[in-house]
């Protein structure tokens, strides 16, 4: 495999293009457990007919982990985002539409989401007072089957120069309640340090999918204390900060 054209650099993996396949190679150090999973999301995620890379294999190369999937060209829609301001409107439209795409789908196979949110709290770095409470809550959630993506965010869409978009990194993909993922989303956002363009989104998404507003937001600080075990210290910092936000008006 050729790997002399970079195409990004994320934690703990790089991304290279060779020809038709795009090969991401893990760290030395990387989870082999956390690499074969991230290959067998894809895969079953593949077989719901969602418009996604097809995957190849999964590799070793000089010794590290590598999964090897179908390249796809264009540019991200954060790419496109930013590239033309005054298009953001219909960009987040299109992107509202492969969400509810995605949650309109079931993968039996994939992992549940309250089960990955419940193993996620218990290693969060609360008391165990909020951890009760949290896990209380997450237990009392309706329980729902449909694919999750997990980091559905605008640099996981690729758009391809006759606008067909592909959703790409199903490493967090879980089955289990959409709203989850909205409140997941809503926060990447936040992360991302636009405020503005998280409220956008989440109303769109409660207007175009009829869902209660108040009932994403009931989300909010179950996602994030399942998100707080990793990531950057300030990252986790914004994260505790929602996690003691119970209600809202």
């Amino acid at each position: 495999m050729n790997l002399n054209n970079v195409i990004a650099i994320r934690t703990a993996k790089t991304i290279y293009r060779d020809g038709v396949k795009t090969i991401k190679v893990f760290d030395a150090d990387y989870s082999k457990a956390d690499v074969l999973n991230e290959a067998l999301n894809h895969a079953r995620v593949e077989e719901t007919g969602l418009n996604i890379p097809r995957f190849i294999e999964v590799s070793k190369i000089d010794g590290k982990w590598a999964i090897v999937t179908e390249f796809i060209a264009g540019d991200t829609l954060a790419e496109l985002m930013k590239k033309y301001p005054e298009k953001l409107d219909e960009y987040l439209e299109m992107f509202v539409d492969l969400q509810m795409k995605v949650h309109s789908k079931t993968c039996p196979m994939l992992t549940k989401l309250k089960d990955k949110m419940n193993r996620k709290m218990s290693e969060a770095d609360i008391s165990e007072a909020t951890r009760y409470d949290l896990h209380t809550r997450l237990e009392s959630m309706p329980k729902h089957n449909k694919v999750c993506h997990g980091d559905f965010n605008p640099s996981n869409i690729i758009v391809t120069e006759s606008g067909i978009p592909y959703i790409i990194d199903w490493a967090h993909a879980t089955q289990g309640n959409a709203s989850a993922d909205v409140a997941r989303t809503y926060l990447l956002f936040c992360l991302d340090g636009d405020k503005e363009l998280a409220e956008k989104y989440i109303d769109l998404f409660c207007k175009k999918s009829g869902t209660e507003k108040k009932y994403v937001q009931k989300w909010l600080p179950i996602v994030a204390a399942s998100q707080s075990v990793k990531g950057k210290p300030e990252e986790r910092d914004f994260l505790h900060g929602w996690i003691d936000v119970f209600d809202f008006e």
